[in-house]
């Protein structure tokens, strides 16, 4: 089969570079899918000046002109969605479905931030001068960088480059490099529109040879990150002492509290799901498991049962609810935290490694992993795991049940299943999350619910919805006397 070689959009133009990045498929990584440019530190920079030029002519256009371009890619997206999900499936390893719906929910990024075009961008203040009124207006900030994840390779993309270019930013974007066809997709639909020279720039090669080009440019005016702790900690601290505005969307370890109260049916299908769909890569995939006592036993039998049953395999397969984990290197980092767990006392009751069988040989597969005998100081509890593993305990009651959800550096996601009214309130104002979901998944959450974490799990500016356009703009303030 032919690898598909993919230029990159810089400066308004779609061109190659004198080396080449591979993308490999997770469900069979023995040759590259596809291969994209490795730009130069040079390029780089070019691109950061293309993007400053297209700044200035983007933030003069109306408003109304940059909400009619976004509606045209939205509706590109939807038209070319069976392309772009198949190359989703084919660098990230999910499902079909799950890659499909991704570019749907691209595409409505696009158009719930183009309908922002209407919306008021200030307001008018009193002033106790007389003959004076006074008020503030909202402005772009520059030139953004975007740095995205593998994880959802397409939507987190659009999640911040729709709120800005909304805003009259212009962007420079760098997605993971095991995933970049997917922005590229984006890019296109983007590029097709009409979206003019250099107001968006993809810087697709490898991260260790262009990352100070990347990060030193004077031109950014503020960075959106996305991605592990470590990295978006380095990246807070550096650009802090240049007075950059950050935003980081960060870890998580997200709980699931079931009350006795609870439907245990319907709270395992919630749970499985939002700890195994996507393999459990997503930063609001359930990891923690909190149940009643009493319950405790026949709730993981439900979660053993409805686990076992969803099907392993590639995402390009139909029956398929759980696919490959993104790379060799991060299947190798799920399984050794398996191990960790069991020599820690976890006692595993499904799953705990990788699939058998010559479909599964030459992929990135873990099987869907649930540990029991789990106590608060493993690593397991604490550390994110990043893939298809949920951790169990019983707990004795709603308050200890509330203290653990908060014993945790994180705070992105959290739920209880519960028929108490006066419990899920309860819950949702003591938990310290960012998310709280009341006897549905931890994931999944609309365009215009404002998403982001607390604590060690991300920084004050919220994704989505009308919060995000804070992130992305300056407010200035004004006062005009008239005699």
């Amino acid at each position: 089969m032919p690898v598909q070689q993919t230029e990159t959009l810089t400066g308004g133009r779609w061109a190659g570079a004198e080396t080449w990045v591979d993308v490999f498929d997770p469900t069979d990584v023995r040759e590259p899918v596809a291969r994209v440019p490795a730009l130069s530190a040079e390029a780089v920079r070019d691109a950061y000046g293309a993007a400053a030029e297209g700044f200035a002519v983007w933030r003069g256009m109306s408003p109304f002109e940059r909400a009619g371009i976004l509606f045209a890619a939205a509706a590109l997206l939807r038209e070319r969605a069976e392309a772009v999900a198949a190359d989703v499936s084919a660098e990230n390893g999910k499902t079909l479905a799950e890659a499909t719906g991704e570019a749907l929910k691209a595409a409505d990024f696009l158009e719930y931030y183009a309908g922002t075009a209407r919306e008021g961008y200030g307001a008018l203040l009193h002033d106790v001068r007389p003959g004076t009124k006074a008020g503030f207006q909202r402005e772009p900030l520059g030139v953004v960088l975007a740095i995205t994840p593998w994880n959802d390779p397409l939507l987190t993309p659009a999640r911040k480059l729709a709120p800005a270019l909304a805003a009259g930013n212009s962007a420079v974007l760098k997605p993971a490099t095991e995933t970049p066809l997917s922005a590229l997709h984006l890019a296109r639909a983007l590029h097709d529109a009409g979206l003019p020279a250099g107001v968006l720039n993809v810087i697709t090669g490898r991260t260790s040879e262009i990352s100070e080009a990347l990060l030193s440019d004077p031109r950014i005016a503020a960075v959106t990150f996305t991605g592990g702790n470590a990295v978006g900690e380095r990246l807070r601290v550096r650009f802090a002492e240049r007075n950059v505005r950050f935003q980081g969307e960060l870890g998580g370890k997200n709980a699931t509290v079931v009350l006795a109260d609870a439907d245990l049916e319907a709270a395992a299908a919630a749970v499985v799901a939002a700890s195994f769909g996507q393999a459990g890569q997503r930063c609001t995939a359930t990891s923690r498991v909190l149940v009643e006592r009493s319950v405790h036993d026949a709730f993981v039998g439900l979660l053993c049962e409805k686990a076992a049953a969803l099907p392993v395999g590639s995402g390009r397969d139909a029956a398929t609810r759980v696919g490959p984990l993104v790379s060799p290197s991060h299947r190798k980092s799920v399984l050794k935290d398996i191990d960790t767990a069991v020599a820690q006392g976890a006692e595993v009751v499904l799953g705990g490694g990788a699939p058998e069988g010559d479909a599964y040989a030459h992929g990135c597969y873990v099987a869907p992993t649930i540990l029991t005998g789990v106590a608060p100081e493993m690593d397991v509890w604490r550390v994110e795991v990043f893939g298809p593993v949920l951790a169990v305990r019983p707990v004795d009651g709603f308050d200890q049940a509330v203290a653990e959800v908060n014993d945790s550096v994180y705070g992105l996601a959290a739920a209880v299943f519960t028929g108490d009214l006066g419990a899920a309130h309860r819950f949702i104002d003591a938990v310290e999350a960012g998310q709280v979901a009341v006897n549905t998944t931890t994931s999944g959450w609309d365009v215009h619910h404002p998403f982001g974490g607390f604590r060690d799990s991300g920084s004050p500016f919220k994704e989505q919805g009308s919060e995000a356009l804070r992130f992305y703009t300056r407010v200035k303030t004004f006062a005009i006397h008239h005699g």
